[in-house]
């Protein structure tokens, strides 16, 4: 398959049978049940998965002390009961205090799955299924202090927290992207390049880009949102499809020549793939950014140590550096 102006139609008929495979998939089977039926369902995009996020939730429901359903939907519920006290906090909260209501959370995971569309680095479909968890989170209007507004009664800092389950867990569909197209999209947002283009750019034309596919180091997360004016915003922030945490970058601020490009290969060497020091040194920041002025010294000082390609991105970033 070719990548064309197209692939963002052609998602929104490719959603139907996503949607169809988180319903047939049991959360208990384990991921790789998931990669079957997506394989079953959707056989000519060959979608593999590369990383599960976690560590995140979103509000829930209202449940009564009886554990029946109240709402489904907590946010609207508090704003809907504050509008019937006109507005009063202080009527809302003698009105439901020692009623017992509970407030849910739904806890999640995001399992990333990519398929290649093309050639290019940014040629290919990403596609987001959330593994869900409805769990108790705390009781409304018994926190302490006592809340004072909407958002301290709904989403009270809990630290960790590990709710009692409501429900079994269960997939759901989030989002299919084609990367390409959504870079395509950005650039109509404004006419300077994103860092996220120069990062895909730099991808492309570094060793790295020649050596393994963008899709099987990275994925983007996307963010929208509508401004004050009303005008969708699109964010997009790679992020490293590795477990846990990046490479440990075994040299100090000072170090140089052959000590440096030594730290730099064993770094590369720990993350898979050349010139992968760059990269996390724009995102996760394991590799700090002095590393990149003096490998330009190093090279001007005749101790070159990186390909040619390379050296010219690092070169350009320090003339124009940006982060993600």
């Amino acid at each position: 398959m070719n990548a064309n102006p197209s692939w963002t139609e052609r998602t929104k008929a490719l959603e139907a049978s996503v949607v169809e495979v988180c319903t047939l998939a049991p959360v208990s089977a384990g991921p790789g049940i998931l990669a079957k039926e997506l394989a079953r369902h959707l056989p000519e995009l060959h979608f593999r998965r590369t990383l599960c996020r976690g560590g995140w939730y979103r509000l829930g429901g209202v449940l009564a002390a009886d554990g029946s359903r109240v709402s489904d939907d907590l946010e609207s519920w508090a704003e809907m009961t504050l509008a019937a006290c006109d507005g009063d906090f202080d009527a809302l909260r003698e009105e439901y205090a020692g009623k017992g209501l509970i407030a849910t959370r739904r806890v999640g995971r995001t399992h990333y799955f990519v398929a290649a569309t093309g050639e290019k680095s940014t040629d290919f479909l990403q596609l987001e299924i959330e593994d869900l968890q409805e769990t108790q989170a705390h009781t409304l209007f018994a926190q302490t202090p006592a809340p004072g507004a909407i958002d301290e009664l709904i989403d009270p800092d809990l630290g960790h927290h590990n709710g009692q389950p409501v429900g079994l867990p269960y997939y759901t569909f989030r989002r299919l992207t084609h990367i390409g197209d959504l870079l395509a999209r950005l650039r109509q947002q404004t006419p300077e390049a994103q860092p996220i283009q120069r990062f895909t750019d730099d991808w492309s034309e570094s060793s790295a880009g020649h050596a393994t596919a963008f899709s099987n180091q990275w994925v983007i997360a996307v963010r929208e949102h509508l401004d004050r004016f009303q005008q969708n915003v699109i964010r997009a922030q790679p992020v490293p499809a590795i477990d846990g945490e990046p490479p440990v970058f075994g040299a100090r601020e000072g170090t140089r020549e052959l000590a440096l490009h030594d730290a730099l290969v064993s770094f590369d060497r720990a993350a898979g793939y050349p010139f992968a020091w760059y990269f996390h040194m724009l995102t996760t920041k394991a590799v700090p950014h002095w590393v990149a002025r003096v490998v330009m010294e190093d090279a001007n000082a005749g101790f070159a140590y990186l390909p040619r390609r390379d050296e010219e991105i690092v070169r350009r970033w320090l003339h124009a550096p940006y982060a993600l």
